[in-house]
């Protein structure tokens, strides 16, 4: 997954969930931020962060916020990255040779990412998008999400149904040793995955090779499961 035109600027600050100040060439530009959530670990003021020429040049913001610099960490934070980045993975055969790959699949109430048969049987991918991280541990997600609440347990009843399916984390940087759910946020959303992995679900989080302008799917890290005391 590659991005066209990147340059470099550095941040100023967040006006809305859409929209940022950022120092490009000296002056302060308006840039869209390609993510919805909070980031408020990765877009602090000075940040080296890194922009895509919007597609529509007459949008009224001329750049898209797609990464930024956290230490040593390259993290692209681009909410629509994992999906791209996985359809490239999952039809080089990341999960083995699929057939009819198809995006956006709806079954009962939900759209899944990704539907495609394996070994004659169908398969359901659920994507997740992961830019949090503290020490070496990314943990997913970084606010309540009903929708991937949602997702989760819908998975878990149409595998007891016979379905294939799978979660894939897809953490937007390289460099980390562990996957965690975010506990201390939402801590029915790691219930929720324990659950789904006792049922079959296959849970995968893989980690992504990330430069200014692509990102890649790259290598498969641990998942820990294991609730705080308490929980």
């Amino acid at each position: 997954m590659t991005y066209e035109r990147i340059r470099t600027a550095q941040f100023l600050l967040r006006e809305n969930r859409f929209t940022a100040q950022v120092l490009l060439d000296g002056a302060p530009v308006r840039v869209h931020v390609k993510n919805t959530g909070r980031c408020a670990e990765l877009l602090v003021k000075g940040a080296t962060v890194y922009l895509a020429g919007a597609e529509n040049p007459a949008r009224k913001t001329a750049w898209d916020l797609v990464a930024v610099e956290k230490g040593p960490l390259l993290i692209n934070m681009d909410s629509a990255a994992p999906n791209k980045a996985a359809g490239e993975w999952l039809a080089a055969g990341g999960l083995g040779p699929l057939e009819g790959l198809r995006t956006e699949f709806t079954v009962g109430n939900s759209r899944f990412d990704f539907h495609a048969r394996r070994g004659g049987a169908p398969l359901l991918v659920e994507v997740k998008g992961c830019t949090l991280e503290e020490n070496g541990v990314a943990a997913f997600p970084d606010a309540p999400t009903l929708r991937g609440l949602k997702h989760v347990r819908e998975l878990t009843a149409l595998a007891a149904e016979g379905w294939q399916c799978c979660v894939l984390v897809v953490i937007q940087m390289k460099g980390v040793r562990l996957f965690r759910p975010n506990w201390a946020t939402q801590p029915a959303f790691g219930t929720a995955l324990a659950e789904a992995q006792a049922a079959g679900v296959q849970l995968l989080a893989m980690d992504c090779l990330v430069t200014p302008d692509s990102m890649v799917l790259d290598a498969p890290v641990p998942i820990d499961l294991t609730p705080p005391e308490g929980v």
